[in-house]
């Protein structure tokens, strides 16, 4: 099963590589905006996307968002998947 989870671009790292911070439930990560970016990488800031594999697959509201993380709250979803995604983090921080 795919699982996209909601995230915030809360900062641009690398606009030619189209790269960007999201935060997830206090959980950052890269990901790649270019199914999302249009015009300056600067108006993603704050904007809500739906993560997916490192990648910003489609802009979404706040409020879809939070009904969106409260129900894979509710399915256990993810925890687990925060979980894997800090533990990748954490397997990035290692080898560096």
């Amino acid at each position: 099963m795919c699982l996209g989870i909601p995230g915030r671009i809360v900062a641009i790292t690398d606009e030619a590589r189209l790269m960007a911070i999201a935060e997830v439930s206090g959980v950052r990560r890269e990901v790649n905006v270019a199914c999302i970016a249009e015009g300056p990488l600067a108006g993603l800031l704050g904007e809500w996307a739906l993560i997916h594999v490192g990648f910003a697959m489609a802009r979404i509201d706040a409020e879809e968002a939070a009904k969106t993380l409260q129900a894979l709250q509710d399915l256990g979803e993810a925890q687990e998947a925060l979980e894997a995604m800090a533990a990748g983090d954490a397997a990035l921080e290692e080898r560096a």
